[in-house]
């Protein structure tokens, strides 16, 4: 076992995962993945106090993954439109290999009474677009910005309510959907650029 701290909870995280996908993510227990790995349940707690902070680990790794994504050199050549369609897909596609267990991990988040893990899945939504935005170079400040944040998080949680449940090859009706709420997007963005359409216009 690799005594390097990143490593471990990569390794944890891995093993939680295949035994989800061995049955259910519900089934998950804490003590099962350590007795996987070989180490003391007091490991696993050192890294994660609860079973909820693997799903946020699940998803902090597949926000890693879309901002790895950003770094390759076509990404920069991109219009935003198109910058934020790859980072959305990209994002997705982390998460790909493992959509029953998301969609699982997602209907235990909205469980009637677990307000407790439903308040900071807000917060962590917030931050996946926070970082969408810097990744796409998105700079807009004040009612600009709360209103381009408003659209893409609109934006990113259909499409990904969307994608949980599509079964079309390389989830096309996903992409596909995707592609018109960017446009619809753009060209109310568009719009709201001009001299008419201008927050604050005729005051």
């Amino acid at each position: 076992m690799a005594s390097d701290d990143a490593t471990l909870r990569e390794q944890i995280l891995d093993a939680a995962l295949e035994l989800a996908a061995e049955g259910s993510w519900e089934a998950v227990r804490l003590h099962q993945v350590a007795l996987r790995l070989g180490v003391s349940l007091d490991t696993v707690r050192r890294e994660f106090s609860e079973k909820e902070d693997l799903v946020d680990a699940f998803f902090d790794r597949s926000d890693g993954a879309m901002l790895q994504s950003a770094d390759r050199p076509e990404f920069a050549t991109l219009s935003p439109r198109q910058r934020l369609r790859w980072l959305i897909l990209a994002w997705l596609e982390a998460l790909a290999p493992y959509r029953i267990t998301v969609r699982q991990m997602i209907a235990g988040k909205l469980e009637p009474g677990h307000l407790h893990v439903q308040i900071p899945g807000l917060l962590r939504v917030s931050r996946t677009v926070q970082w969408m935005r810097e990744a796409a170079g998105l700079n807009a400040t004040f009612i600009r910005r709360a209103l381009e944040e408003t659209a893409l998080t609109t934006i990113y949680l259909t499409t990904f309510a969307r994608w949980l449940n599509d079964d079309s090859p390389d989830a096309i009706r996903t992409r596909q959907f995707l592609d018109r709420c960017l446009a619809l997007a753009e060209g109310v963005a568009e719009r709201l650029e001009t001299p008419a359409g201008r927050i604050g216009a005729g005051e």
